[in-house]
């Protein structure tokens, strides 16, 4: 009877012990730097990639053979700079990225998130006829495109 009893104690203290904190409700998620594509020739209007493929150099591809107008990819918390290659399946786009990466705190049970600071844009334009903006101020979210490509 006792060991039940404290058992049952035990199991009581341990579920009364997490506080509130102790749980991660806010998804400190790292952003992706989010990419989408238009018609050079209508700057408004979205335009597909037919045959998209997307790779970092010594990485295997995010993207291989997909059709789509927007994409997300992740950049290098460790470094300063992430370069990609696009290829429309004919050539090779170089999209050059750097930036200051920097751990913003969250709270004590979800700890730290990555956030880009001066964030440059350059790229080789061969298939990718231009890109807006050059530079950004900052990345601290995924949730709306941060670059336009016109190709």
């Amino acid at each position: 009877m006792k060991k039940r009893r404290l058992l049952l104690g035990l199991i009581l203290v341990v579920i009364t012990s997490c506080e509130k904190d102790d749980y991660c409700i806010k998804n400190p998620v790292t952003p992706h730097l989010v990419l989408r594509f238009y018609d050079d020739s209508n700057k408004e209007a979205l335009k597909s990639v037919d045959e998209l493929y997307v790779w970092a150099a010594g990485k295997d591809s995010l993207f291989s053979g997909v059709q789509t107008d927007s994409i997300y990819i992740p950049l290098n918390s460790t470094k300063t700079e992430t370069i990609y290659y696009f290829s429309n399946g004919t050539s090779v786009n170089t999209f050059t990225i750097s930036y200051t990466p920097e751990e913003e705190y969250v709270s004590r049970s979800c700890g730290y998130k990555m956030i880009y600071q001066g964030v440059n844009f350059t790229s080789n334009t061969t298939w990718i006829k231009n890109f807006t903006p050059t530079t950004l101020t900052t990345i601290t979210s995924d949730n709306a495109a941060h670059v336009q490509i016109y190709h």
